[in-house]
């Protein structure tokens, strides 16, 4: 269901694109990213993460805040979606902002908040450059998979630069805890089933029980999404598909609670960990529908909305338990 592109074929367009019609999912290979660079970031994280409770509270991400750690339970990535009660989700993550302030205005309350600082905790020195360095190969990543989309909308491959030339990324390293013998409430997932919010997020994922998954379009079930450590799993946001006309999609997606393992000496952990990349547009970006996704004789089916209001608004639905 979620077919895996070398970005090296010549046909790399059409592939992208028929991936982004028909569930908006897709795991790339021959991408060009510095495995090291990489995994330099995933030790940090999990560095991080095993530090104390009281050394990981003080890079607290304040409210209202985008950047910073994030306990357990303090998210609803399903409130993203609708109004009223969902779960908590049963993960923890530390978030960083982006590396540069381009030429926008601060005096804006959204350009204030996607580009506000990342606090970095004193006790892991070694956390901010390994995520910096992947933050930025992971951006690099994203605007040379634009180019190719572009192509597969039959738009040259700049097309989308003038819209993200300023954009605020984010990279969010994710924890999934082992959580032993305790039994998660009723509807609680590790990550509550949710679309992303801007135009691409690239993910890389342990194999571990409890994973990510997929909802088929086509037949309305769950597909797992098979990890690959070779391989990044990309996928479109709303931004994107409102950008497209609905012609490519931003698929529903959870991360489930893995199965009851034993107790004693056959428990097999069930920590697991991942990170993502949202990539975003400009904050000030008009979106609207691309022209060559309207039909002949149809008109668009979304009106123009500005990017970053659109972001700060799911993200504080996401945020706010």
């Amino acid at each position: 269901m979620i077919p895996t592109i070398d970005l090296r074929r010549a046909d790399a367009p059409a592939a992208l694109g028929a991936a982004c019609a028909s569930v908006g999912f897709f795991q790339i290979t021959g991408h060009g990213v510095d495995p090291g660079v990489i995994d330099a970031a995933w030790r940090a994280a999990r560095a991080f993460f095993d530090l104390p409770e009281a050394e990981r509270d003080t890079v607290r991400q304040r409210p209202g805040d985008a950047y910073g750690y994030v306990p357990m339970e303090h998210e609803s990535l399903e409130r993203s979606l609708r109004d009223g009660a969902a779960p908590a989700d049963l993960k923890q993550t530390f978030n960083v902002g982006p590396l540069a302030h381009p030429s926008v205005d601060l005096a804006d309350p959204v350009a204030a908040w996607a580009f506000g600082p990342t606090p970095w905790p004193p006790a892991l020195p070694e956390l901010e450059p390994a995520m910096r360095a992947s933050f930025a190969a992971m951006d690099d990543l994203v605007r040379r998979l634009l180019a190719i989309l572009a192509v597969a909308l039959d738009q040259p491959p700049t097309f989308f630069e003038p819209y993200v030339d300023r954009a605020p990324g984010a990279l969010r390293a994710l924890d999934y805890p082992d959580l032993g013998d305790r039994a998660p409430e009723p509807g609680q997932l590790r990550a509550g089933a949710h679309t992303d919010y801007g135009t691409l997020t690239v993910l890389r994922q342990d194999d571990a029980p409890g994973g990510l998954e997929v909802l088929d379009p086509r037949t309305d079930s769950w597909v797992a999404v098979p990890a690959d450590p070779d391989a990044f799993v990309v996928n479109l946001g709303d931004l994107m598909q409102r950008w497209t006309g609905d012609r490519w999609r931003s698929t529903l997606h959870r991360v489930v609670v893995p199965p009851a393992q034993p107790t004693g000496s056959d428990h097999r952990s069930t920590r697991r960990q991942s990170m993502a990349f949202f990539h975003n547009a400009n904050v000030d970006a008009r979106i609207e529908v691309i022209p060559t996704c309207v039909p002949d004789g149809e008109t668009a089916r979304h009106e123009p909305v500005i990017a970053g209001p659109h972001l700060m608004s799911k993200f504080h639905r996401a945020t706010s338990i």
